[in-house]
């Protein structure tokens, strides 16, 4: 999922003797054999994950370790196992959080049960150091998203990215990591941009797995990014599980015109997110989801409604294996043109 395979890496490389097997970049050979395996209408993240888990099995992984959801992906691993099962593949699979509830105890019990010496204290130290990693590169990636369709030197983002997360992986103390990180703040700052001061602003939001793996959204934000948009994005993994316990309350108390309840997954916080989005002046929101996301196709109704009442364009992509690449680009490019063309109108109106 995105990045986030280099702190898992890193997590259970120090807590657990076991060999690490890193998965492999999603292909379309990783989807084409998910998709085999699969029930047909399942939303296209068990798809994936099912696919990534046999390819990992095929380089010699006997235990697997999945993270469930707050949807239906909390209920993925006992089909996935027996998916596994009935292909003939002898592995293990542990579910870290079911239903989209776990409990310390609970995964203590399963990194006993992975390696009899493991140390709950080796675990709390490199689980904190993995911590803020991972708050670490998700805030350099905020900082990416607002600036990197505007860098003279093409790549120079992405090229700094894959020698932080290298670095990254190499860290054994704290320090080091806060080290690093400062670092490499300044080397992004430092990076040459011509940002006009008044750009088209788009926030993205939607169902979490499709946000965070690029090759699902077919590299939306880098599509964006060709077209000198300044992105906005939410959920990242920081926010699932250090700030969504705290952040849904205040979004279902400032959307209480639009929802009362909890939609599942995020599709409360996407709504709360759209509002927010409009009041801070964006150009326009993209949505993204799997096909067969009962959460996101709950909320896009309401979220049609936010955006018209605030006059906010708004545009619905849902991935799955037969999704157009040239359907999305004639789609992104046509929603870009009409944002383009408001924002002269507004400049036009402005001045007279």
């Amino acid at each position: 999922m995105g990045d986030y395979a280099v702190p898992a890496h890193f997590l259970l490389s120090h807590i657990v003797r076991n060999k690490i097997i890193k998965p492999k970049p999603i292909t379309t050979k990783t989807i084409e054999i998910g998709t085999k395996y699969s029930p047909e209408f399942v939303c296209t993240p068990f798809k994936y994950t099912l696919g990534t888990m046999i390819e990992g099995i095929e380089e010699g992984a006997n235990i697997l370790i999945q993270a469930g959801g707050g949807c239906r992906y909390g209920y993925y691993a006992e089909l996935q196992e027996q998916i596994l099962k009935d292909l003939g593949y002898n592995v293990k699979l542990y579910n870290l959080v079911t239903a989209g509830t776990t409990d310390i105890k609970r995964i203590y019990k399963i990194m006993k049960e992975i390696d009899p010496k493991f140390s709950i204290l080796k675990g709390i130290y490199y689980g904190s150091i993995t911590k803020k990693m991972i708050q670490y590169m998700d805030h350099i990636d905020h900082y990416i998203r607002a600036n990197i369709g505007f860098e003279i030197e093409k790549g120079s983002f992405q090229k700094l990215k894959w020698q932080m997360l290298k670095d990254f992986e190499n860290v054994k103390t704290h320090t080091k990591l806060r080290r690093l990180y400062k670092k490499y703040k300044k080397e992004f700052q430092k990076i040459k941009t011509n940002k006009p001061n008044k750009t088209i602003k788009i926030g993205i939001i939607g169902e979490l797995y499709t946000i965070m793996e690029p090759y699902s959204n077919y590299e939306l934000e880098r599509t964006l990014a060709s077209m000198n948009i300044e992105i906005k994005r939410y959920t990242d993994v920081s926010y699932l599980l250090f700030q969504k316990h705290k952040k849904i309350k205040q979004y279902l108390k400032n959307t209480s015109e639009y929802i009362t309840y909890q939609m599942g997954a995020d599709a409360a916080d996407n709504i709360g997110r759209a509002k927010e989005l409009c009041i801070e002046g964006y150009d326009g929101i993209i949505h993204i989801k799997s096909s067969f996301c009962t959460p996101e196709i709950g909320a896009m109704p309401v979220l049609t409604k936010v955006c018209a009442d605030y006059q906010v364009p708004i545009i619905f992509f849902s991935f799955d294996i037969n999704t157009s690449e040239v359907g999305i680009q004639t789609r992104l490019e046509a929603f870009y043109d009409m944002l383009e063309m408001r924002k002269k109108n507004e400049k036009r109106i402005s001045r007279n």
